[in-house]
């Protein structure tokens, strides 16, 4: 039997859970899942700004406080807070390591070789989405562009002896799923258990969301928030998993918990593509066998498909958004109001966007609790957002906005942030390439040793 933990579902979820997750029982593997679509990009222009950088640096922090315990306890962690730049992550954790406990072995595996960002005149991409721009115009503001590897290079780094695993990108679900092959010895045709491997991942990737956070269902439903445990994935067997949290935490592992989170961004139900196999998630069987434990059995899966995910970023102009709240009475009246003179003063200054808009979101909050608070919408927040390609012509847009205060409607307030300034906006353009023109390497990072390749 084999204990998978997961400890982040998102870069930025809750920094207690992995100590929860080492404190709160037996495990024998952590999972860090950092990585979406953005991050990369945003990892990229770290790297840029200074090469030693473009990984979660908050992991080598959290590693570096668990350390004595992981150790202690023979916890294995594996994480795909590398980034585009794992290498430089492995290291760091070293660096730590060798401080923090001289003597102590720590041997450090590295998945890379998915950042093909500066290979890519070389390589043939395949839009997956028909309404993207062709790859040619966008080549020279790309950001970031990087393939998805599966669970093999993950189960050669836990073969090769590591205690951490520091991935690029690699499939969420494959953070789950190569100790399960690794512990099970699975073959990478036995399709059936790689696909119950799969789903087991995908029921950890988000952290909570399988254990009681974000649930859909009856409003308090779920005890105790406050130490909520995040889910483990509990294998006997390699074609049959259960789902658990630890007794000593709170949230809940259900039924419904679990399909709810089984339903999350998987498309086409019965061909959910990975590096590693087909899964049909129509043929999952779903038993809450008694509280917080959840049997998942009965899922069948086939061959991967011949290409892989490549996730690209490019530069595509620049967003400012504001917001401002106005306040009963005639509350929506005023902030709509308000927002068409600052459309009509942009048009003035010849001020240019490709999308510019206006929102009125209604609440209660100014008005709460006050004694005889009126029944109609206390209040509403005016958002204005504009995006193009002119940045000057945003800071201007920008430059209106807080102005709207004593020039516009009464009842503002919220403006204590201050002038909107532009941003970057960073565009999704994934696609497929042959899985033959990209290979994964593994390297091994050990204390007082040399790195080491495979």
């Amino acid at each position: 039997m084999i204990r998978i933990a997961s400890a982040q579902g998102f870069w930025g979820d809750w920094p207690q859970a992995p100590a929860l997750q080492v404190r709160g029982g037996q495990i024998d593997f952590l999972v860090f899942d950092y990585l979406a679509e953005v991050t990369m990009s945003i990892l990229e222009k770290q790297r840029r700004r200074d090469p030693s950088k473009g990984y979660a640096t908050d992991f080598v922090d959290v590693i570096s406080g668990l350390l004595p315990e992981l150790i202690e306890k023979k916890v294995r962690v594996i994480s795909s807070a590398g980034g585009v730049n794992p290498v430089g992550c492995a290291k760091a954790i070293i660096e730590r390591a060798e401080k923090l406990m001289p003597g102590q072995k720590l041997t450090v595996g590295v998945v890379h070789g998915d950042n093909i960002i500066d290979k890519m005149d070389g390589l043939e991409l395949t839009a997956l989405d028909q309404n993207a721009p062709p790859l040619a115009d966008v080549r020279s503001r790309l950001l970031s562009a990087n393939v998805y590897f599966g669970a093999a290079p993950i189960v050669q780094a836990i073969k090769g002896g590591a205690d951490i695993i520091v991935c690029g990108r690699v499939t969420d679900t494959a953070l789950t799923m190569a100790p399960i092959i690794e512990h099970f010895n699975v073959s990478f045709t036995n399709y059936n258990a790689l696909a119950t491997g799969t789903v087991a991942g995908h029921v950890l990737e988000c952290g909570a969301q399988a254990s009681g956070g974000n649930f859909l269902g009856k409003t308090l439903s779920v005890d105790d928030l406050v130490e909520i445990g995040f889910p483990i994935a509990e294998v006997h067997s390699p074609n049959e998993v259960i789902i658990t949290k630890h007794e000593s935490l709170g949230g809940l592992v259900s039924a419904q918990t679990v399909k709810e989170q089984l339903l999350y961004e998987i498309g086409d139900p019965r061909e959910y593509l990975t590096p590693d196999v087909t899964v049909d998630f129509s043929s999952i069987n779903v038993t809450e066998i008694e509280r917080d434990r959840v049997r998942i059995h009965g899922v069948q899966g086939g061959p991967p498909p011949e290409t892989l995910k490549v996730s690209c970023s490019y530069e595509d102009g620049f967003l400012l958004a504001g917001t401002l709240v106005y306040t009963w009475p005639e509350a929506a009246m005023k902030a709509r109001r308000a927002g068409e003179l600052v459309r009509s003063r942009a048009r003035a200054l010849g001020l240019e966007f490709d999308d510019f808009r206006i929102e009125t979101i209604g609440a209660f909050a100014c008005h709460e609790g006050v004694a005889g608070a009126p029944k109609e919408t206390g209040e509403v927040t005016l958002r204005i957002a504009a995006r193009g390609r002119n940045k000057a012509h945003l800071e201007a847009l920008g430059k209106e906005i807080i102005p709207l205060v004593l020039t516009g409607p009464p009842g503002a307030t919220g403006y204590a942030g201050g002038r909107p300034k532009p941003h970057d906006i960073l565009a999704y353009w994934p696609g497929l390439i042959s899985r033959k023109a990209v290979q994964p390497v593994v390297e091994f990072f050990s204390t007082g040793a040399a790195a080491k390749g495979a």
